[in-house]
């Protein structure tokens, strides 16, 4: 996951005019906000808890929810073209300030907790080379994750950039190496090994068909977060048209590079061999194959591909409470810029919050694993109110022509609704249980901002919602303290 190659826009509520981006440049967002860690772990992500057979019905699953996600913001993308702040608008345009102050909150989360994940996973990966590093969870890890955490905040800080070269390096570094273990792994698959234990059902600890196929959802989930990309940046396309383009293309190739990942590497080591692989397990399926040099390959490609995600994300996540203090959904220091026009107040909180989380993976000895779970999760609020504001328009008509067709855009609508929710439960009560504690605290700032603007706090409904959420949360810390779970 990264926000691909390019420089965090400036919304239409900002002052600069944003620059224009064409077909291909959409295209290369798409693809470039989705492809990140997490294709490098996916064969061992994956093979952890399914077989063969429930990983090729995650997938199957997993491309048509998602699709259905595709068309959503395509259409909404050309439907409410004054929309340009991300999903949390849609949700807050169709269900209220409320809703979508937690879809801003929701989509914050998920970014900064992705970063520490990424933090995490790049130190994983320089243990094969410094073991010290452990799983990227050890002190030394956290000690050299919290340096890179505030270099780069530095880097932000004076209005860097990522320039054409490291642009170039950082998206050949994530594409090449993907493309040659497609293509060293497929000459190399054996179907007998493919075919062993095809159903997953000889390995007790694995569980049914639909066990195995709920443990692929936010693996398969985590590794699409940026498809909304295109949208998010709509305001910059030059064709508004090119928005669904650039998503269905770059959906697509994704899909493909993801599926030929998880599933080809079935065919070079078994499911219990897979599981038991650090991560980033990419790298232990190509040494099968060609010996270290395989491994040493995808190790440095990985590196670089995820400090470059680090520092796109990092750009991300202190944009969005950012864009949203602008338009009164988040409190107004938020808001606040630097003299070179960064979102400096934004980018200290978030990055304080991203420390205090890998502090946190010291001691609970949290991995890359937990925390990505923890940001998929997240991100389900944003994308299930846009797949319901999508329908609700198809239902009431708003922005369609008297004689449009609707029946389309509202099963893809209510597809991609019951795909998150379908996707909450997958997630099981752990990780919503740790998404409620991080919600919970977001009232306050909401009850802050709504304050600010002088506007009625909450409605009735919206009253019931906090108070579900708040009790939630504490059964949550309740839980956890007594051990009943434990996501990290």
């Amino acid at each position: 996951m990264t926000t691909a190659d390019f420089n965090i826009p400036v919304p239409k509520v900002a002052t600069a005019a944003p620059t224009r981006l064409r077909l291909g440049s959409l295209t290369a967002l798409v693809i470039g906000s989705m492809v990140g860690s997490g294709v490098f772990s996916l064969p061992q992500n994956m093979a952890a808890g399914a077989g063969p057979l429930a990983i090729l019905i995650g997938w199957a699953i997993t491309a048509v929810g998602m699709l259905a996600l595709v068309f959503v913001y395509q259409s909404l993308a050309t439907r409410k073209p004054e929309l340009d702040a991300g999903p949390y608008a849609y949700a807050k345009a169709g269900f209220g300030p409320f809703i979508g102050f937690n879809s801003a909150w929701g989509y914050w989360i998920s970014a900064w907790v992705g970063n520490v994940s990424y933090a995490v996973i790049v130190f994983s990966a320089l243990s094969y080379f410094f073991p010290a590093f452990g799983d990227g969870n050890t002190w030394q890890a956290v000690l050299g994750a919290s340096i890179l955490l505030w270099l780069i905040h530095v880097l932000v800080l004076t209005g860097i950039r990522q320039a054409a070269i490291i642009n170039l390096v950082v998206t050949v570094a994530k594409i090449a190496p993907i493309a040659l273990f497609v293509g060293v792994v497929a000459v190399a698959f054996k179907l007998q090994v493919w075919s062993l234990d095809f159903t997953g059902l000889g390995n007790a600890s694995l569980g049914s068909i639909t066990a195995q196929v709920k443990s692929t959802m936010l693996v398969t989930l985590w590794v699409f977060i940026g498809i909304e990309g295109a949208s998010v940046f709509s305001g910059r396309a030059e064709r508004r048209k090119d928005i669904a383009t650039a998503t269905v293309l770059g959906f697509f190739t994704c899909l493909a590079l993801y599926a030929l990942v998880s599933l080809l590497s079935l065919g070079i080591l078994s499911q219990p061999e897979l599981a038991a692989l650090k991560n980033p397990s990419m790298a232990g399926v190509l040494a099968a194959v060609v010996g270290p040099w395989g491994a040493i390959l995808i190790n440095i490609a990985l590196v670089v591909s995820v400090i470059g995600a680090f520092l796109s994300w990092t750009l991300l996540a202190a944009e969005i409470p950012h864009v949203a203090a602008k338009d009164g959904t988040m409190p107004k220091f938020f808001g606040r810029e630097s003299e070179r026009g960064v979102p400096s107040t934004s980018l200290l909180i978030t990055n304080l919050l991203v420390q205090a989380f890998l502090v946190i993976t010291l001691f609970a000895q949290s991995t890359y694993q937990a925390l990505f779970y923890i940001a998929s999760a997240a991100i389900l609020v944003p994308y299930i109110f846009s797949g319901a504001y999508a329908a609700k328009l198809a239902l009431t008509g708003e922005s369609y022509e008297s004689n449009e067709q609707r029946a389309g855009p509202l099963f893809a609508g209510l597809l991609a609704t019951v795909y998150g929710l379908w996707l909450v439960y997958a997630a099981g009560p752990a990780y919503l249980f740790m998404c409620a504690i991080l919600y919970a605290p977001g009232i306050i700032f909401y009850v802050w901002a709504r304050r600010e603007t002088d506007q009625r706090v909450f409605h009735p409904a919206e009253a019931a919602l906090a108070g579900t959420l708040i009790a939630v949360a504490i059964l949550a810390v309740y839980e956890m303290w007594t051990g009943a779970i434990s996501p990290l």
